[in-house]
């Protein structure tokens, strides 16, 4: 009889430290979202201004482009120590990654191929 209340007890203490788990990767998930929106939500106008002024054969036309939207924040982690961001916009099939760090857009770049 003892044996079966330890083991029910050790399930318990199981499932409860599992549903703890969830409940700590919910919030901080929930929290990451947050701040990645925030992030982009001030990005974005510095990210528009500078696609449009960057130098291309093709041009960047966010503001009267039929066709618009927002890829959002990527990151790649080059090595142990580097991480590269990138803020890509679409406006009419002409994409243009800006560097937030640098703040330097690169129009019809692919960002893996960037520095």
């Amino acid at each position: 009889m003892t044996f079966q209340r330890i083991v029910v007890a050790l399930l318990v203490l199981v499932i409860a430290g599992l549903g703890g788990i969830g409940y700590v990767q919910w919030k901080m998930a929930v929290q990451v979202r947050t701040l990645k929106a925030f992030v982009e939500g001030s990005v974005f106008n510095d990210a528009v201004m500078a696609c449009e002024q960057a130098r291309s054969s093709t041009p960047f036309k966010w503001n009267g482009g039929k066709s618009t939207s927002v890829i959002g924040l990527n990151s790649v982690k080059l090595d142990k120590y580097t991480v590269s961001a990138s803020y890509t916009l679409v406006a009419d099939n002409v994409y243009c990654d800006y560097d937030p760090i640098k703040r330097k857009a690169q129009i019809g770049s692919s960002f893996l191929e960037r520095e």
